[in-house]
């Protein structure tokens, strides 16, 4: 066969084989990877965890008819968010609008723009609660001058779980049945959460492990400073209503050298090249495992590692042995120590700072129907 003739069956073939041709990239980045890493600990890789959460929320916002298309959806974001919502939005012809954390790199500000996202960008800041507040003030004033956007709101409006539906239904094919434990960093709640109440309502036996960093509101740990890991999208310095305390189990907080070490071994160890709030996952979902064998941990992977190269991984040298790590176990926030420590939450509610006033959501729009 000359070359011509099987470069173009090759290309027949790989249309026509078992694997799928997806309409949009959405579609195929949105699936994790499920990789075996120790015994029973899965880690469930993605590119970006929050297309999940972007595409379901687009979806089912289009569908209830609070957003039109060629309508403009605005939110604030420190990174990988803002990359999923402006995917969904090229996906289904809206625009976006990004406020972004003073995080965000050029790499990251230069997709949101070609992909047709117009950026404003908060100006320097040590300081992670002030980044946050400015991003909502700018939000709130660009509203007022433009009440057609629609306000996203992915820390508080719970459309952001719909899509972990789909995310719950392809783990569930995938791991053998029987119990399983959760283990991710909580963010805004709705990865986490999400997954869990949806493998919960299809009767699977879940434990729930959340991970925090040191200065996050979210578990009560603000009292302590460690801005390297709260930057990295794992706790916040202000409320978020999408946390929903009650469905967890446990709660570690760990600082930026736990995490960091965590992410480290994880290439060491497995050759996965995963961001830093997965380093804190495998670290907490090695040692839980260890204490629980038999049973199933599922570590959520959010994202890759290439926004942490320098902070991270070109210092691995540094990086500790993660066996030689060990938390301390406590039974009250009182209790709660750097570097690492951890609590059985046991499904309670908020701790007092991280308690939401009520505010109220945007009122709907025309109703349209979606197109695939």
């Amino acid at each position: 066969m000359n070359p011509r003739a099987e470069a173009s069956t090759s290309a027949a073939d790989a249309l026509t084989g078992p694997g799928t041709v997806h309409e949009h990239i959405t579609d195929a980045i949105k699936a994790p990877d499920l990789v075996r890493l120790d015994g029973d600990v899965v880690l469930a890789r993605f590119e970006t965890m929050k297309v999940y959460a972007a595409l379901g929320a687009v979806r089912s916002l289009l569908r209830r008819g609070r957003i039109v298309p060629g309508q403009t959806l605005i939110d604030s974001s420190s990174g990988i968010y803002a990359l999923a919502l402006a995917m969904a939005c090229h996906r289904y012809g809206l625009r976006c609008h990004i406020v972004a954390s003073t995080t965000v790199d050029s790499v990251m500000r230069a997709q949101l723009e070609i992909l047709g996202a117009t950026v404003d960008q908060m100006p320097p800041s040590q300081s992670l609660l002030l980044d946050q507040e400015r991003r909502v003030r700018h939000v709130r004033r660009l509203l007022a001058d433009r009440p057609d956007f629609h306000w996203m709101r992915q820390y508080h409006d719970a459309v952001h779980y719909e899509g972990y539906r789909e995310c719950a239904d392809l783990v569930s094919g995938a791991l053998p049945e029987g119990p399983v434990t959760v283990v991710g960093a909580v963010g805004t709640g709705a990865s986490t959460g999400g997954l869990a109440q949806a493998l919960r309502a299809s009767g699977r036996s879940v434990r729930l492990v959340g991970v925090q960093p040191f200065g996050s509101v979210t578990f009560g740990s603000e009292q302590f400073s460690d801005p390297d890991a709260i930057i990295a999208g794992i706790g916040s310095s202000i409320p978020f209503r999408n946390v929903r305390h009650e469905l967890y189990d446990t709660v570690h907080w760990l600082d930026f050298r736990h995490a960091m070490a965590g992410a480290v071994g994880l290439l060491r160890q497995h050759a996965v090249f995963a961001g830093l709030s997965t380093g804190a996952a495998h670290l907490v979902a090695s040692w839980e495992a260890a204490r629980d064998p038999g049973r199933i941990h599922l570590v959520l992977g959010a994202d890759t590692g290439h926004r942490y190269a320098e902070r991270v991984f070109a210092r691995h040298a540094e990086a500790q042995d993660m066996a030689a790590l060990r938390p301390l176990t406590i039974g009250a926030l009182t209790e709660l120590r750097p570097p690492w420590s951890v609590m059985e939450w046991a499904h309670r509610a908020a701790p007092a700072g991280a308690r939401c006033a009520g505010e109220s959501l945007p009122g709907p729009v025309p109703s349209v129907e979606l197109t695939p």
